[in-house]
């Protein structure tokens, strides 16, 4: 897909990918909060490799967060700051969102000697900070895909051909994309023993968030800053959806082609995860852009029955979406302040969160019905003071 530079067109907010945001928020709420073992399969991470539902919420994020940077920053560049300004901004804004990472990790506890350091917030902090410097230094599409091809055949040649410490050769002297024995987690276990997400009485860690697997996730953020660059081209409406579409087709095709050889792996971000990742959070982009600002769903004031529903459509995701740093700090503080809040139920300690789950959602068949109606009911919950945010015009900025 060719892309022409970006016209300096005046700044408009683009609401549809405040709803891709809104979308991605509410789900990444359920699947967090997934109401146990026996919710669906999509509602889960795959073990290792292999894709679900649930393994795209972050790499949409990150997608997001590509695409925010150019919104954003030219809106800034418009109203007068400077470079030097905004990459003073960019650098404050990634330390304290990398603050709130351990905050939400630590919560309510604190235990230093196993605080874990990685995380989702410290991930999008340092692609945040790495990309939006990058754009900052250089708004040239080509040193974009050029920077995205080193990033992703660079890990591929990482992970492929570095031998493991110790242990030998990825796919002759130890299964490749081993669990425990590859170089991702052999680099992780040397930085931060006892602090990473896996249990640390094993020798086999493997952190989600680790290092290494930053590499790749600037590529996911890269693809968002590259789609954000297509649409502010001065093509019309139309031609840009038609251009998404193709991106997300090729991501895809790629994305899965590739995982033949470097299979899909969300927990180790591999290259081939980053393509058909950011190729599904495309396809959802793309439907929402051609509702929203092709169709003009939930941009009517009218008050005709089809105008009424499209603005109740779109009207959730908007509100998550224009508050996703409020909501995601709801959505991870609430189980924390709920387990602080334990009580004695026929004779069982629990938390109001767990009483309500046994009570309230028991009765329903336990074959996923009853995780998905608990994980549906603490989306709504946190959606209430995200919903009192919007209203009173309070958004969580950093």
């Amino acid at each position: 897909m060719t892309i022409a530079a970006p016209a300096p067109t005046p700044f408009q907010r683009l609401l549809s990918l405040d709803i891709l945001r809104g979308i991605t928020i509410a789900f990444m709420i359920m699947v967090n909060n997934n109401g146990g073992r026996t919710a669906w399969t999509q509602m889960h991470h795959a073990e290792w490799n292999g894709l679900t539902a649930t393994d795209l919420v972050f790499p949409t994020f990150l997608f997001v967060v590509g695409a925010s940077i150019v919104f954003a920053y030219e809106a800034r560049l418009a109203k007068g700051a400077t470079r030097a300004q905004l990459a003073w901004h960019t650098a404050k804004r990634a330390c304290i969102l990398f603050l709130l990472g351990i905050v939400v990790n630590s919560f309510p506890y604190f235990h230093l000697v196993h605080m874990r350091f990685y995380g989702v917030l410290q991930r999008i902090a340092i692609c945040y900070l790495v990309v939006g410097l990058f754009y900052l230094w250089d708004k040239r599409v080509w040193t974009k895909v050029a920077a995205l091809a080193v990033v992703l055949v660079g890990y591929w040649v990482l992970v492929q051909w570095v031998p493991v410490p110790g242990v030998g050769m990825p796919g002759r002297d130890v299964p490749f994309l081993d669990k425990g024995q590859n170089i991702v987690a052999w680099v992780d276990r040397q930085l931060m023993p006892g602090h990473l997400y896996e249990d640390y009485t094993t020798h086999n860690l493997c952190d989600p968030e680790g290092l290494l697997s930053d590499i790749p996730a600037f590529g996911t953020t890269l693809l968002g800053l590259l789609t954000a660059l297509w649409l502010r081209t001065q093509r019309t409406p139309r031609t840009k959806a038609i251009g998404m579409v193709i991106g997300a087709a090729s991501c895809l095709a790629l994305g899965y082609l590739w995982s033949i050889c470097f299979p899909l792996n969300k927990k180790m971000w591999t290259s081939s995860f980053v393509l058909t990742a950011a190729g599904w959070s495309l396809v959802v982009f793309a439907l929402a852009f051609w509702a929203v600002e092709i169709k003009g769903w939930g941009k009517s004031k009218g008050g005709s029955k089809a105008e009424v529903l499209t603005r109740a459509a779109v009207w959730p995701w908007l509100v998550f979406g224009s508050n996703a740093i409020a909501a995601y700090m709801v959505s991870e503080l609430l189980p924390g302040i709920s387990d602080m809040a334990r009580f004695t139920s026929n004779g069982q300690e629990m938390s109001p969160l767990w009483w309500a789950r046994l009570h309230f959602f028991g009765f329903l068949p336990n074959d996923g019905w009853a995780p998905f109606a608990y994980s549906f009911s603490f989306m709504a919950l946190c959606f209430i003071p995200v919903w009192i945010l919007y209203r009173k015009k309070i958004f969580l900025k950093v």
